[in-house]
C-alpha cells in the first residue's frame, strides 16, 4: 500500500530538504518498517545515502505538498523542531510523524529502494478527515510531477476533471494549491507549443 506523505532530511551541512514521498507500507499500517523509492537524482536519496535517517510526516497540508511536488519556493519555510531521536526535523503542522533510520539501500537502478525502520513516532493533531478537494490536489500534484513523460494534453484533461472537485468541495487552501499546480502545468504546455486551454487549432 502507498501512503502519501512528506519526508524531511538533512544534508551533511544541515540544510533541510522537504519532499513529498509515497512510501510503501504494510496493510496493517503499523509503520515499524516501510520502503522509500526516491530517484538517484533526488536530494532525499542523497541525504539518506549520506546520513541514513529522516522523518516521514502524515499531513493534510495539501498546499505544502503541492509546493514541494513541483519545487516551488516555500516562503516562509514550514515551522519545524528538531527530531527526538534522529538528526532531522519535524514539521510542526503535521498530523503524525515517524522518525526513521535506513536499514537497507539498493541504488543499482535509477529509482532506488530504501528500507527504513521507525525509531520514534508521535501524533501532533487530528487528521482533518476525508475531503474530495484535498484528494484532488494530491492527485494533481502527482500528475504535475510527470509532465516530462506523460502526454500534456492528457494531463490537462485530467486537471479539468479535478478542478471541478476542488471548486465544489475545497476551501481557500485547496484552491490555492490547485491553482499553483495548474499554473505549473499550463506553463509546461506553453513551453511545448500546446494550447493550455485545449482549443482547436485554427483552420
Amino acid at each position: 500500500m502507498i501512503l502519501e506523505g512528506i519526508v524531511t532530511t538533512l544534508s551533511l551541512d544541515q540544510v533541510l530538504n522537504v519532499a513529498p514521498m509515497g512510501p510503501q507500507v504494510d496493510a496493517d499500517s503499523n509503520m515499524a518498517r516501510f520502503v522509500l523509492r526516491p530517484y538517484r537524482t533526488a536530494t532525499t536519496y542523497v541525504n539518506l545515502k549520506t546520513r541514513g535517517e529522516g522523518v516521514l510526516h502524515v499531513t493534510d497540508d495539501v498546499l505544502l505538498l503541492a509546493r514541494t511536488a513541483i519545487g516551488a519556493a516555500i516562503d516562509p519555510p514550514p515551522a519545524t523542531r528538531p527530531a527526538d531521536v534522529v538528526a532531522g526535523a519535524i514539521l510542526l503542522d503535521a498530523c503524525r510523524y515517524y522518525e526513521f533510520r535506513v536499514v537497507e539501500l539498493d541504488d543499482r537502478e535509477d529509482r532506488t529502494t530504501i528500507v527504513v525502520e521507525t525509531v520514534a513516532q508521535g501524533r501532533q493533531r487530528d487528521f482533518f478527515g476525508f475531503n474530495r478537494a484535498k484528494h484532488a490536489v494530491v492527485e494533481a500534484a502527482i500528475l504535475a510531477t510527470r509532465t516530462a513523460w506523460l502526454p500534456l494534453r492528457d494531463l490537462l484533461v485530467e486537471f479539468r476533471k479535478l478542478e471541478v472537485l476542488v471548486q465544489k468541495t475545497g476551501g481557500p487552501t485547496e484552491q490555492a494549491a490547485f491553482d499553483l499546480l495548474h499554473q505549473y502545468l499550463r506553463a509546461a504546455a506553453v513551453q511545448r507549443g500546446l494550447d493550455p486551454d485545449l482549443r482547436p487549432a485554427p483552420p
